[in-house]
C-alpha cells in the first residue's frame, strides 16, 4: 500500500510518500519521498507563528513540494503536460476557490500528472485535519481534496496528535526503513508541544482518552516565552535547553541561585499549568539589574528543571493510576535532550518500555500523517470526502 501524507497544522509545509509492507514479522514501512519546508526563519523575526503568514507559505509551497517529493519517490514519470477534462479542472477550481493562488501551479502540476506514467499508484492520501492552525489546516485539507480529484484516490482525515503518537512506535531497521512495534497496552501518552500538552491514556491501538491537559500555556509555549524573556530568539525551546545543558555541565552541583516555582506538581491530578513559571522568570528577572550570560544560562536551567520535574511526576502518577506497561512521548518538545533522557530512566524504574520518536520525526512532519493515515485504514476507518478543517480537533 502506497500512502501520501500532507502536513500543514501550522509552520510546516510537508508531504511524505510512504509503501507499507505486511509481512507475518509486523508491518514495515519505507520512505519512498519525504519533502518538508520550514517557515521557522520567517515567523522568528516576529517572536512567533503568524497564522495568515502560515497560511500563504503553505499556498505557496505545496505545489513544488508535492512534485518535487513524486519525482523523489521514482512511482511516477512526468512526461509532456495533458488538459485535465474540463469537468476535472471546474471541480478543482471549485476547491481551491478559497485557498487565492493555489489553483494555477496545482493545475499546471496536475497536468503533468495527467500524462505521467505510474511506476507505483497512490493507494490513498492521508491528511491533518486538526488540531491547529485553521486558516494553515485548510491549505492542507483543500489540497488534499484537490489531489484527490486528480488521482481518484481516498482521502483519510488524520488528527495531527494521532501522528505523534503512533511515529514514536516506530524502529528504525534501515536507511528510510521502519517496522512498527507491538506496544504493550493500556499505554500513557505525553503530548508536548508548542500547542499543547496532555496526558493521554492509550487503552488499545487507536483508542484515545485524554485524562490531563494544560489550564493555560502549553510547555513549548512557555519555553519560547521564557526565552523572550532572556531575550533570546524564536524558536526559544532550543536555545533554553542549550543554556541548560551548559549550565549543567559545568556547574553539576550549583544550587539554583533563582529558584522557581514547580507549577501544580501537589494539585492531586493530572492536568498542567505553566503560565504562572512563565510569569516567575519574568518577575526574577525583572529585579535584576544586568543580565548576563551566566544568569541566563542558571534561570534557563532552573526553568528546565522545574518543567521536566512537573511532567515526569504527573506522568508517573498517570502510568501508576492507570496501570500502563508502556509510556510514549510525542510532540515537538520531545526532542529535548533532558526529557528523553529523563523518561528513559523513568520507564527504566517502572520496569516499562519507553517509547520515543526519532529526532527527525519529533517535529511537525508528514511521515506521521501518513503512518497514522496507515494504521487508521488497517483498522477500517472509512474514506471522507465532506470532512473540514478543525483547529480544536481532540483525540
Amino acid at each position: 500500500m502506497i500512502i501520501l501524507g500532507i502536513e500543514t497544522s501550522c509552520d510546516e509545509t510537508a508531504i511524505c510518500i510512504i509503501e507499507t509492507d505486511e509481512s507475518s514479522a509486523g508491518p514495515k514501512i519505507k520512505i519512498l519521498g519525504n519533502q518538508l519546508y520550514s517557515q521557522i526563519a520567517l515567523h522568528t523575526q516576529y517572536g512567533g507563528v503568524f497564522p495568515m503568514m502560515a497560511k500563504r507559505e503553505h499556498v505557496k509551497n505545496l505545489t513544488p513540494i508535492l512534485e518535487k517529493c513524486l519525482e523523489e519517490s521514482k512511482i511516477i514519470e512526468f512526461g509532456k503536460k495533458k488538459n485535465l477534462p474540463e469537468e476535472k479542472t471546474e471541480k478543482v477550481k471549485n476547491i481551491l476557490i478559497r485557498e487565492q493562488g493555489l489553483f494555477e501551479p496545482f493545475i499546471e502540476l496536475a497536468e503533468k500528472i495527467e500524462s505521467a506514467k505510474w511506476n507505483k499508484k497512490i493507494d490513498a492520501i492521508a491528511v491533518t485535519n486538526g488540531p491547529g492552525l485553521e486558516p494553515a489546516l485548510w491549505v492542507g485539507v483543500s489540497f488534499a481534496k484537490a489531489l484527490s480529484e486528480v488521482l481518484n484516490v481516498p482521502i483519510i482525515p488524520t488528527n495531527h496528535m494521532e501522528g505523534h503518537i503512533v511515529v514514536a512506535s516506530l524502529n528504525k531497521i534501515a536507511d528510510k526503513e521502519f517496522e512498527l512495534k507491538k506496544i504493550n497496552f493500556p499505554a500513557i501518552a505525553l503530548l508536548i508541544s508548542g500547542g499543547h500538552t496532555q496526558l493521554v491514556l492509550v487503552k488499545d491501538n487507536l483508542k484515545y482518552e485524554i485524562i490531563g491537559n494544560t489550564k493555560d500555556d502549553a510547555i513549548g509555549e512557555a519555553f519560547d516565552k521564557v526565552a523572550r524573556i532572556l531575550g533570546l530568539a524564536y524558536p526559544g525551546g532550543p536555545l533554553i535547553s542549550k543554556l541548560a545543558e551548559k549550565e549543567r555541565t559545568e556547574f553539576p552541583n550549583k544550587v539554583p541561585p533563582f529558584p522557581l516555582p514547580r507549577p501544580m506538581i501537589h494539585s492531586h491530578d493530572l492536568n498542567f499549568s505553566f503560565s504562572g513559571i512563565k510569569t516567575a522568570v519574568l518577575y526574577t528577572v525583572q529585579k535584576i539589574p544586568i543580565m548576563t550570560e551566566e544568569i541566563k544560562q542558571e534561570i534557563a536551567r532552573e526553568f528546565e528543571d522545574a518543567v521536566v520535574e512537573v511532567i515526569i511526576k504527573k506522568t508517573k502518577e498517570a502510568i501508576e493510576q492507570y496501570g500502563a506497561q508502556t509510556v510514549i512521548i510525542g510532540g515537538g518538545v520531545s526532542a529535548n535532550k533532558k526529557i528523553r533522557n529523563d523518561f528513559t530512566t523513568l520507564a527504566e524504574d517502572l520496569n516499562i518500555e519507553c517509547l520515543v520518536p526519532e529526532i527527525s520525526a519529533s517535529t511537525d512532519n508528514a511521515f506521521m500523517i501518513a503512518l497514522a493515515g496507515y494504521i487508521n485504514i488497517k483498522a477500517g476507518k472509512k474514506p471522507e470526502t465532506e470532512f473540514k478543517a478543525m483547529g480544536n480537533l481532540t483525540l
